[in-house]
């Protein structure tokens, strides 16, 4: 992967590497891909378009057959927006998992559509748990679907899919969910966990570019939100019509991001698909965690929770740590990084997904010593409370 982010007169980065969950560091080829113009119309465009869904659909695995694929134009909470007005229904309910900031977001969106819903709140980095899951749609027979955020990146938390799953299945709801950060490298087998729609975007383990997300959905809840949608350019069954019509984009689609977006869906299909680009993930998170740790950092979250895709440490109590300062050092030296989004402690997340290897994360871990020494920070350990606070997450 060196020759991607290296320059032919040296060793350093070009430009910064991404360690955020989206955008991120992409490959040279994926940026190659971008060079050429297309014609929304054309059929080469049309092809490349349904190489797209087809490929897409196929990282499902088991189960995958009664599925199909829907680009949908804009960032990824536009494809999130889309997903909750096709398949909550203007007379439905809705339960959030909330655990951070995009579950809190996808309560925002339901109350902006005017759908009803109600929000299980855990926290800002407790997971909901079945047995939970299980009492709420008891305790309300209105709910028809529950919603939740697959990897939580506000604090890098690894929702419990399968027994989140198993406790809607086991009351005869429907599972959507939100994979932004996770799919494409977490297995959403439909022969494992039954759900209605996942939505991701081109931007995140897929390592394309930014400019449309996507919904994954069962062709009968496709064809059942016939409308349905609150929205013109949101609405997904139109799209989908038009696309198993035509194979067009019902509006002009982001052609070099498409182009682009092939070309990362074919490295992830050279690298060994979803297990491949999972472990290289798991790999620099372990490298990552490991290295900070030796330093003295502590993680949020306990090795269980851990995710792949990015990590939160908490902030140093030492009193030259300030964070706007380390931002500028790791920049410096190549890095960006993300800072906290919890309310409670105060924290920083570096991400461990985009065209990164273990090679690039010791060079984080390193350049973290470096921008340590350079503030006159000796300790990284955080403050009493903050670990005490900690203390509160799940065994």
């Amino acid at each position: 992967m060196a020759g991607d982010t290296e320059t032919s007169e040296g060793r350093r980065p070009r430009v910064p590497y991404l360690l955020t969950p989206g955008p991120l560091t992409t490959s040279d080829a994926v940026k190659r891909a971008m060079l050429r113009d297309w014609g929304s119309w054309d059929s080469d465009f049309r092809a490349m378009t349904a190489e797209l869904r087809s490929r897409l659909l196929g990282l499902l695995g088991r189960g995958g057959a009664a599925f199909d694929c829907v680009p949908i134009q804009g960032s990824g909470t536009f494809a999130v927006e889309a997903m909750l007005g096709a398949f909550v229904p203007p007379d439905g309910k809705a339960l959030v998992l909330a655990n951070g900031a995009y579950g809190q977001r996808i309560a925002q969106i339901l109350a902006r559509l005017g759908r009803d819903h109600v929000v299980l709140d855990t926290g800002d980095y407790l997971p909901a748990r079945g047995p939970e899951v299980t009492r709420a749609l008891e305790g309300d027979p209105a709910i028809g679907q529950v919603v939740v955020v697959h990897c939580e990146t506000s604090s890098g938390i690894l929702n419990p899919l399968a027994e989140i799953g198993a406790a809607v299945a086991a009351a005869g709801r429907q599972l959507l969910i939100d994979s932004m950060s996770a799919f494409g490298a977490l297995a959403l087998e439909p022969a494992q966990i039954r759900y209605e729609a996942l939505v991701s975007s081109a931007n995140k383990c897929i390592e394309g570019v930014p400019g449309f997300g996507f919904v994954i959905a069962r062709r009968a809840a496709l064809a059942a939100a016939r409308g349905r949608s609150h929205s013109l350019a949101l609405d997904v069954h139109a799209q989908w019509a038009e696309m198993e019509r035509s194979g067009q984009w019902r509006f002009t689609p982001p052609t070099h991001v498409v182009a682009a977006f092939v070309e990362a869906l074919r490295a992830h299909e050279a690298e060994g698909g979803v297990a491949a680009r999972g472990a290289r993930y798991a790999r620099n998170r372990d490298v990552l965690v490991a290295g900070m740790r030796a330093l003295g950092f502590e993680t949020l979250l306990d090795d269980r929770w851990l995710s792949p895709i990015i990590v939160t440490f908490l902030n140093p109590a030492h009193p030259r740590f300030d964070f706007a300062r380390f931002y500028e050092e790791m920049k410096t030296r190549g890095f960006v990084i993300y800072p906290g989004k919890l309310t409670v402690v105060d924290s920083f997340r570096i991400g461990c997904i985009g065209r990164l290897d273990e090679d690039v994360m010791r060079a984080v871990v390193s350049a973290v010593q470096q921008a340590l020494a350079a503030m006159g920070v000796d300790d990284a350990r955080p403050c009493a409370a903050a670990l005490a606070e900690r203390a509160r997450l799940p065994a």
